[in-house]
This record gives structure tokens, C-alpha cells and sequence, in this order.
């Protein structure tokens, strides 16, 4: 069973157990059954962080509070915020170009436009794209660098998947990916992942450098996924 930095002990963590990382039970997409979300609490020293929302997040409080509750919340893209919990009280922040979207529904305590870190751990890199305010998050928790995705790239089918829309801009889709490709990072952790899969993707440089260039590459062709 995984612990937290502190080395507390917690049954949150469902699937292959990362050091750190805390994965909420998934909740299936109505609108896309064969995917199912969540939500990761990052065990960190200065403050756990929450990435990405689930609607039933209330349902991990015990757990969460064990771990030593919520200090952030980060959204990746304000879809996001359809699908968050009223239960958590953090600061919640987002990219400006997605805060109208995210406080359709929720309160946002701050917003940023650039690239930037987080107490030398959390790095915020906007990836736009998908939306325009898009965010990936690079976490360096010493024995792995974890990239948040969010739904730039998901995992479906053993597969990295785009989620090109009719409204995403194909351009800055296919810039981000180029900047995504040259990040540092050994674990991919999406918000979205087919139902029943891995939702991590263990990965290095050459073999992520390769899966993303091949969906840089079917965006070029015609935008498929």
C-alpha cells in the first residue's frame, strides 16, 4: 500500500501504487462510457496538491483528510469543473483563459497565464489546444516526474489519445505537444482513461518522444485521435 511523503499509510490509492500519488475511485463519463475520471492528491511536504475533480470526492474525505487534506487544487481545462466536487474548500486555481468557464460553477481563488513553478516541485506549464487555457503540471516527487495531462493526452485502449474537438485549435494542439515532447517526465497521469485500464502510463524519453510524435502526426493528417 503506498504512503505519503510523512509516510502515513492510506487506502486511497486504487491500482499500481506510485509513492506520493493518491488516485479517488473512477467515476465513468456519462457522455463517454467507455471512459472513466480522476482525481490525484499529491502527498507533498509543502502542502498536498489536488489535480484535476471527480463529483464524488466527498466520498474520499476520510482518506484524504488522513493524508493531510487538500492545501491547492489545480484544474487542467474547465470542462473539469462540470464534474467538481462542492466539497472541497482549497484555493482553487486555473489558467485566465479557462476562469469564466470553471466559476460558471466554482469559486477560483487565482488565475495565471504563464509557465511557472511551485515551491521547486510543481511545475504549471499551459498547453493549449484542446482549450484554450489547457494546463499540464510536471511533479517532481523525487523517485518519479509525473506529467498531468489532463484530456490533451488520455490513455484508451493501451494507447496516448488526443482529444482534438471542433472548437480546439489545432495549431496550439500541435505546438503544445511539441513542447510536451521535449518535457522531462517518466509517468503519465491523464484525468481520463478507458474503464478498467491502467490509468498511469509508465514511459522514458525516446519511447514518449515517439507516442507523441505519432499523434502529432494523425493531427497533421486530419485531427483523429
Amino acid at each position: 500500500m503506498p504512503t505519503t511523503h510523512s509516510g502515513q499509510r492510506s487506502d486511497l490509492t486504487m491500482g499500481s501504487p506510485v509513492a506520493g500519488l493518491h488516485a479517488t475511485r473512477p467515476e465513468t463519463l456519462a457522455f463517454a462510457p467507455s471512459l472513466e475520471v480522476r482525481a490525484f492528491l499529491l502527498g507533498r511536504s509543502r502542502g498536498n496538491i489536488l489535480i484535476y475533480s471527480v463529483p464524488e470526492l466527498e466520498a474520499e474525505a476520510e482518506a484524504i483528510d488522513a493524508l493531510g487534506g487538500i492545501s491547492r487544487q489545480y484544474l487542467n481545462h474547465g470542462h473539469e469543473a462540470m464534474f467538481a466536487s462542492d466539497w472541497v474548500t482549497a484555493p482553487l486555481f486555473v489558467h485566465e483563459r479557462e476562469r469564466d468557464a470553471v466559476e460558471d460553477a466554482h469559486h477560483v481563488r487565482g488565475a495565471f497565464a504563464r509557465r511557472h513553478v511551485l515551491d521547486e516541485d510543481f511545475e504549471v506549464i499551459p498547453t493549449p489546444g484542446h482549450t484554450p487555457g489547457a494546463t499540464a503540471y510536471l511533479w517532481d516527487a523525487g523517485e518519479h516526474r509525473m506529467l498531468f495531462t489532463g484530456d490533451t493526452i488520455f490513455l484508451h485502449g493501451g494507447e496516448w489519445r488526443t482529444a482534438v474537438l471542433a472548437s480546439s485549435d489545432r495549431a496550439s494542439y500541435l505546438d503544445s505537444l511539441e513542447l510536451i515532447r521535449e518535457l522531462d517526465f517518466d509517468l503519465l497521469v491523464p484525468w481520463a482513461a478507458g474503464v478498467g485500464e491502467p490509468y498511469v502510463a509508465r514511459t522514458e524519453g525516446a519511447d514518449a518522444h515517439r507516442r507523441i510524435s505519432r499523434l502529432m502526426d494523425r493531427i497533421w493528417r486530419d485531427g483523429d485521435r
